[in-house]
């Protein structure tokens, strides 16, 4: 199959672990740039990116690249394309724009541009159009442009690949599906050990860290993505991809998920049950005040409230609490916790061994690595122990070098797939509307 361009589109702070992602997928031209990384490969490989990946928002197919000095420029370099190859007049398409430029300060201006050009190409072609659809699109167009580049781009996976399709309900501000995925996979865990979230909300970072510990890939619940719309999509492929189950490993350990809110509790609980991950994630109705010392090693990653979008009666009190907890209970083990205020990390009272700066939404960040040890520090070191690392800032590499062990490409391809049932439900079906199991899945594999 003839290889390509393309662009996996993820948040700030997580570009290295995404090209890390897919070298050990097999990408090739692998190169990390702000909020993105670019890699090349073919059909197979666009396929896979969008099942596999766990830390990519969306993954883009560049179709042409241009400069442009004014929104004319723009429609006459869109002309240029030939949109018979990805659109005909009976189906339906959309413009994502995506701006920072002093040239063209209003994105929907420019959204409008690159639809007249697309239209008014079918209309002096063949008389008749192409419709605008801006929910479920049958092709859906991202057109990005930074100051005078421009990037003209299919977008494969329509709905944002964080909507994995496991949850049920989400309590209010619930974390984003994508960011929990990185933050598990920055602590370097893959299930040697238990995960513990203290406050769990609605299960996402317990049910991520499943999906990581089993190596299930994230878009096994998904009911599809846009590339299926495409004239030259090949389901033979994608059911190949999707009924693989050759990477999957077992987990001999628990994820423990807690949270003193009832609500949130029965939430988390349906979102396990729909992933079919009763049996790896253990919930219970607890306050962190309450948390005890594990019996076994274990982790704890966390995403406390910040005092933004969800308020707490002594947002303060509840770190002076998390710090105690973890001097007098979590010995011997480390946490990660992600939080948004200096003044919230300070009443933990610990010394951070690691500060990586994420966004949450719009929120800028820190996640912290805490390694708790028993008694005073110059007493551990004597005792020939040692911190795993060195306090740093986390900064992200300019350019990405792929090295042997991360993976090669080719790895996926001698791997022979079980025969297994393959349903899916047309793209864009609504997550509410679900068969009685939950979410349609390898029933062999998914069922508690």
């Amino acid at each position: 199959m003839q290889s390509f361009e393309m662009i996996a589109k993820t948040f700030q702070g997580l570009e290295e672990i995404l090209a890390t992602e897919l070298t050990a997928l097999g990408a090739n031209d692998v190169q990390i740039g702000r909020r993105m990384v670019s890699f090349s490969g073919d059909k197979e490989m666009m396929y896979k990116a969008n099942f596999c990946l766990r830390t990519a928002i969306r993954i883009l197919k560049p179709i042409k690249h241009f400069k442009a000095m004014d929104a004319d420029e723009v429609y006459q370099k869109i002309q240029e394309v030939h949109w018979e190859d990805f659109l005909s007049t009976e189906k339906t398409f959309a413009v994502e724009p995506t701006i920072f430029s002093q040239e063209f300060r209003h994105s929907r201006f420019v959204a409008y541009k690159v639809k007249d050009a697309i239209v008014d190409y079918f209309r002096e072609k063949t008389g008749n159009r192409p419709g605008v659809r801006v929910n479920n699109p049958d092709v859906l167009i991202n057109i990005h442009i930074a100051e005078n580049d421009c990037t003209l781009s299919l977008d494969s996976s329509g709905e944002s690949l964080h909507r994995r399709g496991y949850r049920q309900e989400a309590v209010e501000a619930p974390l984003n599906e994508v960011l929990a995925a990185g933050m598990i996979m920055m602590t370097g865990w893959k299930g040697e050990c238990d995960l513990i979230d203290p406050m769990c909300g609605s299960g996402t970072i317990p049910i991520e860290a499943a999906l990581i510990a089993k190596n299930i890939a994230p878009g096994i619940f998904r009911k599809g993505y846009a590339f299926e719309k495409w004239p030259d999509f090949d389901a033979d492929l994608l059911d190949k991809i999707y009924n693989d189950d050759s990477q999957e490993r077992e987990f001999k350990h628990k994820i423990y998920g807690y949270d003193n809110n009832p609500a949130a509790n029965v939430i988390a609980t349906n979102n396990v049950k729909a992933a079919g991950l009763s049996k790896d994630i253990v919930l219970k109705l607890q306050a962190f005040q309450q948390f005890e010392q594990p019996a076994e090693k274990a982790i704890i990653i966390t995403n406390p409230p910040y005092g933004e979008r969800i308020s707490t009666n002594d947002l303060l009190g509840l770190y002076q609490a998390i710090g105690e907890r973890l001097k007098h209970a979590f010995v011997g083990n480390e946490a990660w916790i992600l939080s948004y205020r200096d003044e919230c990390f300070d009443q933990i009272g610990l010394k951070a061994t690691q500060r990586i700066p994420l966004m949450n939404g719009a929120l800028e960040c820190q996640f912290r690595q805490y390694e708790i040890f028993d008694g005073k520090y110059k007493a551990f070191r004597s005792e020939g122990e040692k911190l795993h690392k060195t306090e740093k800032t986390f900064k992200p590499r300019k350019a990405f070098k792929p090295e042997e062990k991360m993976g090669r490409k080719g790895d996926f391809k001698n791997q022979q797939p079980k025969n297994r049932p393959f349903t899916r439900k047309p793209y864009g079906t609504a997550y509410n509307q679900e068969n009685e199991d939950g979410f349609y899945r390898r029933p062999q594999k998914r069922k508690d």
